[in-house]
């Protein structure tokens, strides 16, 4: 690996936004310096590459604590592979990912973990690390927990909604929640109330209520909320620090607010799509809006505003993108029964540029919390900072070019995710990323791909930090 020198930009991080320059040797940050002080030195002459940032922003590169890639569970195979669903994220800006490996029916979550790790290993495009969701706890499950943090692993999902499946009682979130406060794992959970959403669900399809508009209105807010209250409440009586994925609602927020006002250690993420769309997408004519079905569902866009202003707060800590693309034909099968279709959405591409468009040039957040939001702030929490989410020497060399002026049109005609439609089709956005570093070898070159599949390494993630 060689050395780089990026000059004329502007360098921002969650804390400073500076003019300087940026000196890579090898895969780390070696140098941030006053513009011009290593090319006035002579480093042109001793041939170390320049590369131009000229009116643009430089940035650690994203780091996405959320997606599903080749993900099983569902009715129908999630279409984006490791390979092709990082390259995606790369072309984003996102040199991390953090995906969720599954334990299939009969085997403990060591053999989940290496299952994924088949699949992964040597496709990434991108650096990337695995939470483990705990879809069935017993006797071993502690002790499960603790082997996968000496493996690197050191997060945890669990669910309050799905029975049958997925679901986890309070006793058993409680058992984790206390385990976690000895350990130093982070819980994650899924708050909504699977219980009662089975029953507004049945009763839906009794009186004949099938079309996909349903799907949001059998898991109204208030399911969310009430799910978030119980499992902030378990871990203030833990003692421990709990994550909420996926947060999609002004009252499951407004449960957010106060439990840290108690001093619960919580920490949520929201997603672009609970920013930038709303409920009335499922009401689509036909079936077109089976394509906007996720769990927790779309909301109002008055839920939008609140979610902006939680992360304009810090009540929210981060945007992660829950990616699990599904093709429109996948979906089919819910032509008659809303509950039949696949639940997830494309977006790993976008975060970043969208986060900008309509944070920072929305007027909503600063360029620092943009950066805070979408590389910091996940770095932190899920144990990879600072080698991972700034631009600091010793960090590893993820950076990202990007040209606040470069402005372009969201479209499957030229995403490059492995699905064949996107929610945001036609969303103009106000920014681009232009160029992109991976531990110091460019992998995207004026918006162009120039990474390979195999350039991502796993990474073992330490301790989370939690501070509320």
């Amino acid at each position: 690996m060689g050395s780089y020198l990026i000059t004329g930009g502007t360098v921002v991080t969650a804390t400073d936004t500076v003019a300087a320059d940026v000196f890579i040797d090898g895969e780390q940050i070696a140098a941030i310096l006053a513009p011009g002080s290593l090319l006035g030195a002579g480093l042109r002459r001793e041939g170390v590459p320049v590369i131009s940032a000229d009116g643009c922003y430089v940035l650690p590169g994203g780091v996405d604590p959320h997606t599903h890639f080749e993900a099983e569970g569902q009715s129908v195979p999630v279409l984006d592979t490791f390979a092709t669903g990082t390259r995606a994220a790369a072309l984003g800006g996102t040199t991390t990912v953090i995906d969720f490996a599954y334990a299939r029916p009969g085997e403990r979550p060591a053999q989940g973990l290496d299952w994924y790790h088949s699949k992964a290993d040597g496709q990434c495009a991108v650096d990337y690390g695995f939470h483990m969701m705990l879809t069935s706890c017993d006797a071993g499950t502690v002790a499960d927990v603790d082997q996968l943090m000496d493996r690197g692993v050191t997060s945890f999902k669990l669910y309050t909604a799905y029975t049958g499946t997925l679901y986890s009682t309070d006793d058993v979130i409680l058992r984790m929640l206390q385990h976690s406060r000895r350990s130093g794992a982070l819980m994650m959970l899924h708050a909504e109330n699977g219980p009662a959403i089975d029953v507004l669900r049945e009763q839906a399809v009794e009186a004949g209520q099938t079309e996909p508009r349903y799907h949001a209105r059998t898991r109204p807010a208030a399911l969310e909320a009430e799910a978030v209250h119980r499992v902030t409440r378990l871990a203030e009586v833990a003692g421990a620090p709990v994550y909420i994925v996926h947060l999609s609602s002004a009252e499951g927020l407004g449960e957010v607010v106060r439990a840290r006002a108690r001093g619960v250690r919580v920490l949520a993420e929201t997603c672009p799509q609970y920013l930038f769309l709303d409920e009335d997408r499922l009401a689509l004519p036909g079936f077109e809006g089976a394509s906007f079905v996720c769990s927790p569902p779309l909301r109002a866009k008055e839920d939008q505003e609140a979610l902006w202003k939680g992360l304009s707060d810090r009540h929210l800590q981060n945007v992660a993108t829950d990616h699990c693309p599904f093709c429109r034909d996948q979906r089919l099968p819910g032509v008659d029964d809303f509950r039949k279709i696949p639940n997830g959405l494309p977006g790993v591409e976008h975060r970043l540029e969208q986060v900008f468009h309509g944070g920072v040039a929305g007027g909503k957040i600063s360029l620092n919390r943009w950066v805070e939001i979408c590389s910091t702030a996940p770095a932190k929490i899920f144990g990879l900072y600072p080698r991972k989410g700034t631009l600091a020497p010793g960090a590893d060399a993820d950076v990202v070019i990007f040209d606040p002026h470069a402005g372009h049109v969201v479209s499957a005609k030229t995403h490059h995710m492995n699905v064949d439609y996107s929610v945001y089709e036609g969303q103009a956005l106000s920014g681009a990323v232009r160029t992109v570093l991976l531990r110091g070898k460019v992998v995207v070159d004026d918006g162009r791909y120039t990474g390979a599949s195999g350039d991502g390494r796993f990474l073992a993630r330490g301790a989370s930090i939690t501070e509320p």
